[in-house]
């Protein structure tokens, strides 16, 4: 019963996209207002199944955790910030050194200036 389901969440949304093509000359709002529907029965069909319900609990958990992180303070977050920066552009010297340094033996190389 459950796949029964699935499938018709899955064509409730198809349907609301179709929608929104077969209204192309009726307003924006329309047409939005059809896709979020679809997948508002979309959603609410998926939700009475054991994978609705299963994802659901997954969501809900997944909120809980991320309460629990410890987020940087502006002061990490900056210096953070500051020293991928000055990695970036060390890095960037750095390879443009060794382009330098490589074009230069090419040219040697093949007989150039």
């Amino acid at each position: 019963m459950d796949k029964i389901k699935v499938a018709a969440a899955v064509l409730l949304v198809a349907a609301g996209i179709a929608g929104f093509y077969y209204l192309q000359d009726s307003a924006v709002v329309l047409r939005v207002v059809s896709v979020l529907g679809g997948v508002a029965a979309g959603a609410a069909v998926m939700w009475t199944t054991a994978w609705g319900r299963d994802f659901w609990a997954f969501a809900h958990d997944s909120v809980a955790e991320t309460r629990k992180v410890v987020w940087p303070t502006r002061n990490e977050t900056l210096q953070a910030t500051a020293i991928v920066f000055v990695f970036v552009v060390v890095m960037a010297l750095f390879l443009w050194l060794v382009d330098g340094i490589l074009l230069w033996i090419v040219k040697k190389l093949i007989g150039g200036e």
